[in-house]
């Protein structure tokens, strides 16, 4: 398949008048044009940021008037029998399980405290989605790119060795200790003899299918997404973590954010020392484009036109964006290079994909409770959040749009909204949104030659659909 083949089409709008009229995913609209706005433009602005052919999402399909939740679930039974039967999990499972045994080493601190909150959610069992990526991309991948034998003669290297001196970089790391130096009230600037040059991890050189890099990467991927949490739930409050006390809560607020920037330092020198400048770019494009997503959702509600325009580039700034660009950086270290459409394919994948895990959290914070989600079910309501079953609740229930405008603040609001809500068809046609995007994401595999690797990105399509946390 082309690139030419994994472009897509969103027609204009036509122009509101009324929150009643509001323009929805279910008919190929996102956005009105009352600005003359066009929502495909959302859509390829990565695509001319990058300066690359377009390749992300294509158009949604058309589902026609919202479909009852019987019919829903049919169409998840269809893809349950169709989908071919490969484990995704547990075709990565030695160099998934090496990544998270890996991450204790890498967040190794002298100082108790922020060692003990570095590795904290690191410690309780977590989805693993993001290096999960990484990893098959990598084994779909690996062999395709016209730089891979420059990539597989270069895999031979310590990681860990840093790039300038231990004693220059002063972040002593006591599982490290030979090749980190802790502080000194003494420095000699003549002193420039380099550490001993060390052998690499035999961890990481196991198997030359995944390469240390990769590998690494997708440790990176992790770090970086378990400090965005820590930094939300200091920002959300949040009492609960996966199942536990939240950081916030075990730790307080200023260790909590002081960890998430330290995880952020390591994940930063880990990501120098890759070596790829392309994927140094990706993956630090990653950072600035959480704390806009943050900003995003910390801004008044929008206005009724935009309503939508800014629920996605929150969603694909806040989840998709790690997701997509771990994908593709993947896909970097393995040597495909520019021209080749590898990259472009899982860089719309993890767009895809991630958009549709975003869009099934939303759900779940309606439909699920605390027991299950390991965190407060209802959460985003009580935080002003109007996510994807309110915005399609407002088309059905206009007098729900008062009560986004103000972010839920008043008395009675959030029971007001989760009951416009129930009555409504917003749960079924977020999950007609999501599945929308899962399909995408599957089909621009396409050009994947077929292999166990493929099958299993495949099939995590449909476990993101249907997973009840």
């Amino acid at each position: 398949m082309s690139s030419h083949h994994l472009r897509h089409s969103i027609p204009r709008s036509p122009r509101i008048s009324r929150p009643s009229q509001l323009p929805l995913p279910n008919s190929h609209r996102f956005l009105s044009s009352a600005t003359q706005f066009n929502a495909s433009s959302f859509f390829c602005s990565i695509s001319r940021v990058w300066k690359r052919p377009l390749i992300a999402p294509a158009s949604l399909p058309y589902f026609g008037p919202p479909r009852c939740r019987h019919t829903v679930f049919l169409e998840f039974a269809r893809l349950s029998s169709t989908a071919t039967r490969t484990d995704p999990f547990q075709l990565v499972a030695e160099p998934l399980s090496q990544v998270r045994r890996a991450l204790f080493s890498l967040l190794g601190s002298s100082n108790q405290n922020l060692d003990a909150i570095a590795k904290y959610y690191f410690r309780q069992p977590s989805k693993q989605l993001r290096p999960l990526i990484v990893l098959l991309f990598a084994k779909a991948t690996n062999g395709l790119g016209q730089g891979w034998s420059q990539k597989l003669s270069e895999s031979a290297i310590d990681l860990d060795q840093p790039l300038s001196r231990a004693d220059v970089l002063t972040d002593y790391n006591p599982s490290i200790s030979t090749k980190t130096a802790p502080f000194s009230l003494e420095w000699d600037p003549q002193n420039c003899i380099q550490s001993e040059l060390l052998p690499p991890d035999a961890d990481l050189m196991e198997s030359t299918d995944i390469l240390p890099t990769q590998r690494r990467l997708a440790q990176i991927v992790e770090m970086i997404h378990a400090a965005s949490l820590l930094h939300d739930d200091v920002i959300d409050q949040s009492p609960l973590r996966r199942g536990a006390a939240s950081a916030p809560e075990a730790y307080g607020t200023k260790l909590s954010v002081l960890g998430g920037n330290f995880i952020l330092g390591r994940a930063s020198a880990a990501l120098a020392r890759l070596g790829d400048s392309e994927v140094v770019e990706l993956i630090a494009s990653i950072m600035s484009n959480l704390v806009e997503g943050e900003i995003l959702q910390m801004q008044e509600a929008p206005a009724p036109n935009l309503a939508w325009r800014v629920y996605l580039q929150k969603t694909y700034m806040k989840t998709a964006s790690l997701m997509a660009k771990g994908a593709r950086g993947a896909v970097v270290l393995g040597g495909c290079q520019e021209g080749q459409i590898y990259g472009e394919v899982a860089y719309a994948y993890g767009r895809n994909l991630g958009i549709a895990f975003q869009l099934v959290d939303d759900i779940l914070d309606y439909e699920a409770g605390e027991a299950t989600l390991g965190k407060p079910g209802g959460a985003d309501l009580q935080l002003g959040l109007a996510t994807g079953p309110a915005l399609f609740a407002w088309e059905e229930h206009p007098e729900i749009g008062p009560l986004i405008d103000r972010k839920f603040k008043e008395s009675g609001d959030v029971e007001r909204a989760r009951e416009l809500v129930r009555r409504s068809s917003g749960v079924e046609r977020t999950r007609n949104l999501a599945l929308a995007y899962a399909n995408q994401a599957k089909k621009v595999l396409d050009p994947l030659p077929d292999t166990d690797a493929k099958a299993a990105l495949a099939t995590l399509t449909d476990r993101v659909i249907k997973r009840k946390s």
